[in-house]
């Protein structure tokens, strides 16, 4: 029952701040519900059985992708920067209240799900365990990804590569010429 919830929490996170993110006109807030979407992607992926590429959704796009976007944005819009400052002068203002519920959620859940798993484990980790359908680490899984991420994939892993460093380079140029006007 608990996981058949929390599988719907995720899918509603995800389509509703997905559609939140699409319609924003603020940058720097749609940046961080990219965040908020990312992270709920990692839920519904665990959900499949996927937990590597959850924990790589993790580690990738959201510690070094999303990160880099921020770093870029924080580089070239000082204007839009600076509005973000000034409309949240005071504790109790809305997006305050906002991060503080949202920040209480996830502690709720991850309480939650480290207590129910001290105490039995969750069906479907058995159901899959039954059906023969766990993933074990004897079957190379990492190490058949990355034999194709650097054989067969390695072109477009480094076409990705490049063009987050020319977004990265063109930001510092920007933020470096608005600083020398």
């Amino acid at each position: 029952m608990m996981e058949s919830i929390l599988f719907y929490c995720f899918a509603t996170v995800a389509v509703g701040t997905s559609f939140i993110l699409v319609s924003m006109r603020n940058i720097a807030r749609a940046l961080f519900l990219f965040f908020v979407v990312l992270f709920a992607m990692a839920g519904l992926y665990v959900f499949a059985l996927a937990d590597f590429v959850a924990l790589t959704q993790i580690l990738i796009y959201v510690g070094g992708v999303l990160v880099l976007l921020l770093f870029a944005f924080m580089l070239s819009n000082k204007e839009l920067l600076n509005q973000l400052q000034a409309g949240t002068s005071h504790f109790f203002a809305l997006p305050v209240w906002q991060a503080l519920t949202v920040a209480l959620l996830f502690l709720g859940v991850l309480l939650y799900a480290a207590l129910q798993f001290d105490r039995h484990e969750p069906q479907w980790i058995a159901a899959a365990r039954e059906a023969g359908t766990v993933i074990t680490p004897t079957d190379r899984t990492v190490q058949h990804l990355g034999i194709h991420l650097m054989t067969r994939y390695l072109l477009p892993f480094e076409v990705i590569s490049v063009l987050l460093m020319m977004a990265l380079m063109g930001a510092a140029h920007l933020a470096r010429k608005g600083g020398q006007t």
